[in-house]
C-alpha cells in the first residue's frame, strides 16, 4: 500500500503486522502479509479513519498461491 506523505513508525500499532516504510519526498509504503480480507479490510478502515489518502494498492499473488499449496 502506499499512502501519501510520511508516517511515523510509533503509527505501526494501527497497521496490524504491516511495515512502515517512508519513501520519496511524501510518500509512504505499507507492506507486509495479512491473514485474510477482514484483516485487508480493517487497515483499510484505519486508514479512511485516519483520513489518510491510500495512492494505490497492490497484491502479491505468488504469496497466496504459495500458502495454497
Amino acid at each position: 500500500m502506499w499512502i501519501k506523505g510520511h508516517l511515523d513508525p510509533s503509527w505501526q500499532e494501527w497497521f496490524e503486522d504491516l511495515q512502515i516504510a517512508p519513501h520519496g519526498p511524501d510518500t509512504t509504503a505499507l507492506y507486509g502479509s495479512l491473514v485474510d480480507q477482514a484483516a485487508l479490510y480493517r487497515v483499510l478502515l484505519k486508514i479512511r479513519s485516519l483520513g489518510l489518502v491510500l495512492l494505490s494498492l497492490e497484491a502479491d499473488e505468488f504469496s497466496s498461491t504459495q500458502e495454497e499449496q
